[in-house]
């Protein structure tokens, strides 16, 4: 990954002192992670922060995202602790693949780790098959339905047509990376399986991958899923709720640990 990972350190400990915030937890975002980046693939590095406590007493609405610029192959935005806590209420795939990334920039205090301990807990199926079909049918209907597709954007519906069926299957999130899902779920030895590992190789060997025919079957297979879920997403499990109060504690907690003492004298 050349010298990106200490510019990315360097540009997160930058945001630190600019926006008066600690960074809890940075990582890997998107086709990296993932495991197809292309050799053009810029750094999508996604970070949950907290601010002084003074932040938060607040009559008013602030801003909850911190934000830059896409330059030099960066992608850097991040979210406050209390929006990622209260996007985690409702089981936000995003931000549960963000805690599960193979690439860690950055892991200071306990936060992260509290999170996914009690992530099974607050899953929804439900919620999160429907983001990851409502990717799936998005990608499928603007990138593969000529004659001629965009061969690369197969990867971007593949993936979330299979973290749904790893889903509907162990009730649980997916794997992050895509790998991981096609040994998993893709029978060994069909034509679907060794076509996929063919536009994988090339895909991590740098093969420009614009343009090609379609490929019959996979469309086949994609299109027979979406359909699928589409008439079996609202039947999934609904995340069963109940602990606010953990979620209260794991953000009070959060302010003691980064900023200890000075916490008591805003009260």
């Amino acid at each position: 990954m050349s010298d990106y990972p200490y510019q990315i350190v360097e540009e997160l400990k930058k945001i630190e002192q600019e926006e008066q915030v600690r960074i809890l937890y940075a990582c890997e975002s998107g086709s990296r992670a993932w495991g197809f980046p292309s050799k053009d693939s810029d750094y999508d590095v996604r970070f949950i922060y907290i601010r002084p406590v003074e932040w938060y007493l607040s009559i008013f609405n602030k801003r909850d995202v911190i934000e830059r610029p896409i330059s030099n192959m960066l992608d850097i935005n991040g979210w406050d602790l209390k929006k990622a806590l209260n996007l985690f209420r409702k089981s936000n795939p995003p931000l549960l693949e963000w805690l599960q990334s193979p690439i860690v920039y950055m892991e200071n205090c306990a936060t992260a780790e509290q999170i996914r301990r009690i992530s099974p807990l607050s899953f929804s199926p439900k919620s999160c098959i429907h983001h990851y079909l409502h990717m799936a049918k998005g990608n499928y209907r603007e990138y593969l339905q000529g004659d001629q597709v965009k061969i690369k954007k197969y990867f971007y519906v593949l993936r979330p047509i299979l973290a749904c069926e790893w889903i509907e299957r162990h009730n649980e999130m997916p794997p992050i990376e895509f790998h991981e899902l096609v040994d998993a779920l893709v029978p060994e030895g069909s034509e679907l399986k060794v076509v996929i590992k063919n536009l994988l190789v090339r895909k991590l060997a740098g093969d420009e991958m614009d343009y090609e025919p379609r490929i019959n079957r996979i469309n086949e297979f994609l299109g027979e899923r979406i359909s699928y879920y589409e008439q079996t997403a609202c039947d999934m499990r609904a995340a069963e709720g109940g602990h606010d109060e953990a979620l209260d504690q794991l953000f009070r907690s959060a302010i003691m640990e980064v900023w200890g003492k000075g916490v008591a004298t805003c009260f």
